[in-house]
């Protein structure tokens, strides 16, 4: 299937190049994006005749209410708060040549699309680096559910919220298995080293500080978001 992308011009530390807005020929749109009114000018140059969302964070989904109101194209997302004239999907829905896959970690509503040949990931997975757990409303424990779900689809190629296209979702599922682990492994042994348990109130700041040295310091939010979720799954 051809699948169009749409980036914005929104790039960052989080966004990377900016926010890939996705088209199918069928006038399906996956992730309006930003509300930068080029980028709206760009998606609406096509034939849109139904929205998705991916996940509720606001570089996908800051103009989801603008891109209705142009089109009037119905907005569908897993989260009730994010559709517009339509229901909340489904997991295992099929929308056209689409499947609704629920693969929650990132984000509780996090979905991903699946057609006969690719998978439109979302923040699930990135194009490059790995994505962040957002804490609380992210799960670790779900997130490696979610990775055994995509590596389930065998070698489809990977359509992701920011980045460049992948070649295989089972190869890179199982890559960022293994760099999760890694990532657990250094973290209790930061706990180990200072003597103090992950619901220590020192835990926090411990392991950010030893495991995530090189970060700088404008990312910390995000650095704390995801030790959060790491010492909420190893106290479990």
């Amino acid at each position: 299937m051809a699948i169009t992308r749409i980036l914005a011009p929104n790039p960052g530390p989080m966004t990377l190049d900016g926010t890939n807005t996705w088209l199918l020929p069928d006038g399906i749109v996956i992730d309006p994006g930003p509300e930068i009114e080029s980028h709206l000018d760009a998606i609406c140059e096509h034939n849109v005749r139904l929205v998705l969302v991916s996940h509720w964070h606001g570089d996908h989904t800051d103009a989801v209410d603008t891109l209705h109101k142009r089109t009037r194209a119905p907005v569908r997302a897993l989260d009730p708060a994010w559709c517009r004239a339509a229901e909340p999907l489904t997991d295992g829905e099929v929308i056209g040549d689409l499947r609704v896959l629920a693969v929650p970690g990132h984000t509780a509503d996090s979905i991903a699309f699946v057609t006969d040949d690719a998978v439109l990931t979302g923040d699930t997975v990135l194009g490059s680096g790995t994505t962040v757990i957002m804490h609380p409303d992210g799960s670790i424990a779900d997130y490696f559910a979610s990775l055994d779900r995509l590596e389930a689809l065998g070698d489809l190629r990977v359509l992701p919220g920011h980045g460049d296209e992948l070649p295989s979702i089972a190869a890179i599922a199982r890559e960022y298995r293994n760099h999760r682990l890694e990532r657990l492994d250094e973290v209790r042994d930061a706990l180990a080293t200072a003597g103090i348990r992950a619901d220590d109130a020192a835990a926090l700041a411990t392991v950010a500080d030893s495991v995530y040295a090189s970060v700088p310091d404008s990312l910390r939010p995000a650095v704390e978001a995801i030790v959060h979720a790491q010492l909420a799954f190893v106290q479990r």
